[in-house]
């Protein structure tokens, strides 16, 4: 079982940068997966970048290329999103969460609270 919680959103600026921290609670020695994901007021919930257990391995959303940046500290049990020149269309509240490599969010197991993300023009 694992536990999640996010961190790291507030109100922002177009053009800005944002840093969101995942802190990762598990009861076993298997690094699990995280995936980031988005939802905005009356949308689907959407994926953004996911990372593997042991980092090696990421994959992000085509919007989120170049833009965001996944990664992940196991001896702090931390996961991390850089979000850089963010735009309106990015506001939502965002979740960390654990499952398998997939961008389905429907096959994630754990999920966290979730933080807020504002992006004003």
């Amino acid at each position: 079982q694992v536990k999640l919680i996010e961190s790291g959103g507030g109100l922002v600026q177009a053009g800005d940068s944002l840093r969101l921290s995942c802190a990762i609670v598990r009861r076993t020695s298997t690094l699990p997966n995280i995936g980031w994901f988005r939802q905005a007021p009356g949308k689907a919930r959407t994926f953004v970048c996911m990372i593997s257990g042991s980092g090696g391995g990421t994959y992000c959303a085509d919007f989120a290329k170049g833009r965001f940046t996944v990664s992940r500290n196991n001896a702090r049990n931390t996961a991390s999103l850089q979000m850089n020149d963010l735009k309106p269309e990015d506001t939502g509240v965002y979740y960390c969460a654990n499952g398998p490599w997939t961008n389905r969010s429907d096959s994630y197991n754990f999920w966290g609270q979730g933080t807020q993300v504002t992006v004003s023009t």
